[in-house]
């Protein structure tokens, strides 16, 4: 208590004009502790001397618990421009603090842990609210751009952070605000002290220009600022937080497919605190763009988006604007808030602007936007970005929005409307080919298996909507001769299927394409699997002199495709008969002489091995793969299984 009193006392007995500003800053800093913090603030409603001193203070003040207090004194009395410049300084060093202790750190703290850094960013937040609402000045955006830049680059993607983001942006529109939105139990609340303290204890800007008033186009630019800002912090978020749109979409519009027992998405973001939080967030950002004027998905907001360029941060170029047209939006943050659009819409039935796009060209165009370089890169760099935009082709294809060339027809007609509406409209159809891979790329490269399921689905619907029926075999055969990845290899394998199945339909199924006929659908004749049987069945024999360890290295590769590929085979030779004329003549013994009798043989010498204690590696694909082969035993005119098959057992 005696060395409390006596740091008391010195801070007060040796203010300025006792000692001059640098030896008062001295003595300061080294009587600084939590203890003293309450009679600092009472000095510091001084505000000749706060302004003097204030913005020296924040760098010594912003590590103490408690500190908040005579931050926000400081923000209220101290010299706001001068202030603003430390507060900057100290965001950028919050910044390099946090990176410096997250370098190579794979365990991420929970998102409702506080740290020193996020606190401090909520802080100086809080301070910035105060400061900007106390400047005076002619032309206040030149100050706001770069107070966001900064703000942006600090800014990290938890709740606590974005909820200091969504105060600092309402208090910062001023009246444009809308109310508080209901608190949910799963919302994040931090400090406010703009919207929360006492604005009376404002001081006046002491550099206030003479005649006090904005020019006429600051209200403008600064809601154009805001808006591109808070469409950065939307993309940032998206990006860092899984908010799974895709997978949930594609369990509203495949109820059925929900596997019975397993917590659905939608069921999971009904009832975890976490994700519903996550949710809450996205709707107040979602909001905060309705409250900056971006009410609808006008033509100009669609062709400004689509046409590019690619906008990752459109905050770095704010120095010389003359209009609002100069700010640009930040694209991955546009195109997470049309996929919250759209999802919510669709899912919750909720009033919020649809998108006047369709597959081709809009969302053929964006896909290329940000995969045309390394799309592997972009896709681990942005995945939320990714998974937004498969989210909004769901929702595309969902409605059969393929071209651009008019509204579908309602109900059964709608698929027969749109692939006719494409070839009307002399698509190229090398446009379904590039977009379909594209999809695939995603299929393959995204971090998250749910986002690689969707794409998957989506390209699936894509493939099945491409009215040229030349054109879906050619993409089907180009995947299962050249494509390197056997997951994608085993899809092919499934739409190959499902192609077989909608040729016997009718002309107007979804399937078949618009006009198509069984005398002109490819796949209603055995032509279709004479062009791609031997990628799918291609000749094995070099199993048969491969050793133990090469097996499992086959076997881990390409167990997926093996498995796909042998329920196909079951499906062609096994099934009930309906399949049978378009089987090429010979096709059944040759495959089984070529493909499935060495597959069948190296799979049980491998078992043979793993029992006497051999290398394991992949031994339930292998037992599957087995099985599917064994049920093709006895398949009349199946090559070598049928030949071979009794001695074998």
């Amino acid at each position: 208590m005696a060395d409390l009193s006596k740091s008391i006392a010195a801070i007060k007995d040796s203010r300025p004009p006792t000692t001059d500003r640098f030896t008062y800053l001295t003595i300061l800093e080294s009587h600084m502790s939590p203890e003293i913090l309450p009679t600092l603030n009472d000095i510091l409603q001084d505000a000749d001397l706060t302004q003097e001193i204030g913005w020296d203070l924040i760098e010594m003040l912003l590590p103490l618990p408690g500190c908040e207090t005579c931050l926000e004194t400081i923000a209220r009395v101290g010299n706001p421009r001068e202030v603003i410049l430390k507060v900057l300084e100290a965001l950028d060093n919050i910044q390099h603090e946090e990176e410096e202790q997250t370098d190579g750190e794979e365990d991420k703290p929970s998102s409702t842990e506080r740290s020193g850094p996020t606190q401090q960013f909520i802080t100086l937040l809080g301070m910035l609210a105060i400061l900007h609402r106390r400047l005076k000045t002619k032309y206040p955006s030149r100050f706001l751009g770069n107070t966001l830049q900064t703000v942006h680059r600090a800014y990290r993607p938890n709740q606590e952070m974005t909820a200091a983001v969504i105060n600092l942006v309402h208090s910062l529109t001023g009246q444009r605000a809308r109310p508080p939105l209901p608190t949910r139990k799963s919302s994040v609340n931090v400090a406010n002290p703009d919207q929360n303290g006492d604005a009376s204890k404002n001081a006046p800007d002491p550099e206030a220009e003479k005649d006090g008033r904005e020019d006429p186009d600051e209200s403008a630019l600064q809601e154009r600022l805001l808006l591109s800002f808070v469409t950065c912090i939307l993309e940032a978020y998206v990006n860092k937080n899984d908010i799974a749109w895709a997978q949930r979409l594609l369990e509203f519009y495949n109820p059925t497919k929900i596997v019975p027992g397993r917590m659905s998405a939608m069921q999971a973001f009904r009832e975890d605190q976490e994700l519903l939080a996550r949710d809450a967030v996205v709707g107040q950002l979602a909001a905060l763009t309705s409250d900056l004027g971006l009410t609808e998905a006008s033509d100009t907001f669609i062709k400004t988006l689509v046409q590019g360029p690619m906008n990752n941060d459109p905050l770095g170029e704010t120095d010389d604007l003359s209009s609002p047209e100069d700010i640009a939006l930040s694209t991955g943050g546009s195109i997470s808030l049309l996929a919250y659009w759209i999802f919510s819409s669709t899912v919750f039935d909720a009033n919020h602007p649809t998108p006047a796009m369709h597959i081709f060209p809009e969302h053929f165009a964006l896909l290329e936007q940000l995969l045309q370089d390394d799309a592997h890169a972009q896709i681990r760099s942005a995945p939320g970005t990714i998974a937004s935009l498969v989210a909004l082709g769901l929702w595309l294809e969902e409605n059969k929005l393929i071209s651009a060339t008019g509204p579908p027809a309602a109900d059964d007609e709608k698929t027969k409307s749109a692939t006719a509406a494409v070839a009307e409209n002399n698509n190229p159809s090398g446009d379904f080919m590039t977009y379909h891979h594209l999809l695939t790329l995603v299929a393959v490269y995204h971090p998250s298996l749910a986002v690689r399921n969707a794409a998957g689905s989506l390209a699936g619907a894509i493939l099945h909507d491409d009215p040229v029926v030349d054109d879906r075999l050619r993409i089907l055969e180009d995947l299962l001769e050249n494509c390197m990845f056997t997951n994608l290899k085993a899809c092919a394998v499934t739409w190959l299927r499902e192609e077989l199945l909608a040729a016997l339909s009718s002309s107007t199924s979804a399937g078949s394409g618009a006009g198509s006929t069984p005398g002109n659908n490819i796949f209603a004749t055995p032509d279709a699997l004479d062009t791609v049987q031997y990628a799918v069945f291609p000749s094995l024999g070099f199993l048969k002199e491969a050793d133990q360890t090469s097996l499992a290295e086959y076997w881990i590769a390409n167990a997926a495709f093996l498995i796909q590929a042998a329920n196909f085979a079951l499906f062609l030779w096994r099934g009930d008969g309906r399949l049978e004329h378009l089987v090429p003549e010979g096709m059944d013994a040759a495959v089984g002489e070529r493909w499935a009798e060495p597959l069948l043989a190296a799979a049980q010498r491998y078992l043979r091995d793993v029992r006497e204690g051999e290398d394991g590696r992949g031994e339930m694909e292998v037992g599957i793969l087995a099985e599917r082969l064994e049920r093709l035993r006895g398949t009349e005119g199946f090559g070598g299984l049928e030949r071979k098959g009794s001695r074998e057992v």
